[in-house]
């Protein structure tokens, strides 16, 4: 169960080895560098990675900008993440699908898509950037950055 008064957020992507990862060290970053005390982790809907570390090429993106998310492991979302987070933000359409099918009638959390924290990005996914190179990943750590740096605003506030 989430500590009363404190937040506690989960980002949840398919496999939990590219998108979310990228937004947990990038939010980690963020409640850091703003002294937030929030707790962080990210997870996936799907069990095909579970165990394994991020993607390299994640983990290199990570690296340029000082992130160390190479220590991460993906996971599947869980049952007891739906009261154990206060916030479960999907990184895209399809995953808050899956997200809102499996929370279970008690759930506490907000489920919420990531981008719906960047004004005019509302509704927008974080695109998959498995099947792209480098620069993909690049451009993906860029849009996690700047909603991780929303949503650490909107916690302080």
């Amino acid at each position: 169960m989430a500590e009363a008064g404190k937040p506690s957020v989960l980002f949840v992507c398919l496999g939990n080895i590219c998108r979310s990862p990228l937004a947990e060290g990038a939010f980690r970053e963020a409640a850091r560098t703003r002294g937030l005390d929030i707790e962080i982790d990210s997870a996936g809907t799907g069990e095909w990675h579970v165990g394994d570390p991020p993607d390299d090429r994640a983990i290199a993106q990570g690296h340029k900008v000082g992130i160390d998310i190479s220590g991460l492991r993906a996971r599947q979302v869980e049952e007891a993440d739906f009261t154990r987070f206060t916030h479960i933000y999907a990184l895209d359409a399809q995953n808050l699908a899956n997200l809102r099918q499996l929370a279970p009638d008690n759930s506490t959390a907000e489920i919420a898509l990531l981008l719906d924290a960047v004004p005019g990005w509302e509704g927008k996914p974080v695109f998959d950037p498995y099947e792209g190179g480098a620069s993909v990943f690049e451009k993906t750590w860029h849009i996690v950055k700047t909603a991780a740096d929303a949503l650490a605003d909107r916690f302080a506030a």
